[in-house]
């Protein structure tokens, strides 16, 4: 695969699994030895973690939508800065619904090798999450 190939297979996995809600396309873009570095503790391994990890986030936000505002590529490894932003209906991380609209900024890096994506890298702003989910006490 080229480099804007690698960039474009994860723009449409964003978009068709994440945007979309599509789970019955995680085995076509993601490995069966995919590896997520970056799991919440708890969280499965492989396909079935992403699996897990999109059902929260589509299930506290409906309207989930991330964008990749910038990528990089080198060798097998893309890098994209994400925007995931969504109206907050229903529980996450312990947190019940809110209604707020909410945004969050993330950095993930993929490592793509025959045409799937084998591991990956998420480092998503989650307490700025929780702050604007009012999460935390308010100090006077």
């Amino acid at each position: 695969m080229t480099l804007e190939g690698n960039k474009l297979i994860y723009r449409h996995f964003i978009k068709e699994v994440f945007n979309e809600g599509r789970l019955d396309l995680l085995e076509t873009f993601l490995d069966p030895s995919y590896i997520n570095h970056d799991a919440r503790p708890g969280t499965p391994g492989g396909i079935d973690g992403v699996r897990q990890i999109v059902s929260m986030f589509r299930a506290a936000f409906p309207n989930l939508k991330v964008s990749i505002e910038d990528q990089v590529a080198e060798g097998d490894k893309v890098c994209s800065l994400v925007t995931i932003g969504g109206d907050h209906k229903g529980r996450i991380f312990g947190i019940p619904p809110t209604g707020r609209t909410v945004v969050m900024t993330g950095l993930t890096m993929v490592r793509i090798a025959n045409g799937k994506i084998m591991e990956s890298w998420v480092k998503n702003d989650v307490m700025s999450l929780v702050n604007q989910l009012h999460a935390f006490p308010r100090s006077a």
